[in-house]
């Protein structure tokens, strides 16, 4: 019997920067195969200007300008209206978002497990008020500083997605459960490229399964 599907809330100014990721090979399956569930809000939809101006100028001065803290809590209320869900925001001085939070998130079976809020930040920032109303948990997908939040957002969702049991089909296909080598070949045997010949290992094509998994263990031998 299937989970309920987990739903990634994810406010960001910029939905379509992630719509066609989100359609394409295993995370558009598992969408379809009602998985996981993504949904949209911006932060633009929750103004009270004609404009749907978001920013403003810093207090204390400084460059750039800071996302309004209003509607982007407005956002999150909408996202979860009265249901539980665990809060995140993307920067970069974050705690680190690694494999283990991933299958956390996926298989966790508490009250917050349902609902994930993904908060895409831009321009220098989202108002230091968002974080503490929400208790929102700042994470990081890297040592580095991107331009918003619409890609780390994706890389949480598809993290997350293909720990979930069903959603690769086997439990072997997720990468660090089986025994597999960071090198992998198919057909032909031998490929011609550039006037040189380069051929698959022979103990990959020599049936015997037991040296098979040790040159997957890292033993190699050609």
């Amino acid at each position: 019997m299937k989970k309920s599907p987990i739903t990634f809330h994810v406010v960001t100014l910029f939905p379509d920067a992630l719509t066609s990721y989100l359609e394409a090979s295993i995370i558009g399956r598992a969408i379809k195969d009602k998985w996981i569930k993504v949904k949209f809000y911006n932060p633009r939809d929750f103004t009270k200007n004609k404009w749907h101006r978001v920013d403003q100028r810093p207090y204390g001065g400084g460059p750039g300008m800071v996302l309004e803290a209003e509607p982007f809590l407005k956002a999150v209320k909408k996202a979860l209206g009265r249901k539980k869900g665990v809060v995140y925001f993307f920067d970069a001085s974050g705690k680190q978002f690694t494999n283990t939070d991933a299958r956390a998130l996926a298989r966790n079976v508490g009250p917050t497990r349902s609902n994930i809020v993904l908060i895409c930040g831009h321009y220098e920032g989202i108002d230091a008020r968002v974080q503490k109303i929400l208790k929102a948990k700042p994470i990081s997908i890297g040592s580095y500083t991107l331009t918003g939040g619409e890609l780390p957002a994706m890389v949480v969702i598809d993290a997350v997605s293909r720990q979930i049991p069903g959603v690769l089909g086997s439990f072997e296909s997720i990468e660090e459960e089986r025994v597999a080598s960071s090198e992998v070949y198919t057909r032909p045997e031998v490929l011609k490229w550039a006037g040189k010949n380069h051929s698959v290992p022979k103990v990959l094509l020599s049936g015997n399964h037991a040296k098979i998994e040790e040159w997957k263990r890292g033993g190699k031998e050609g």
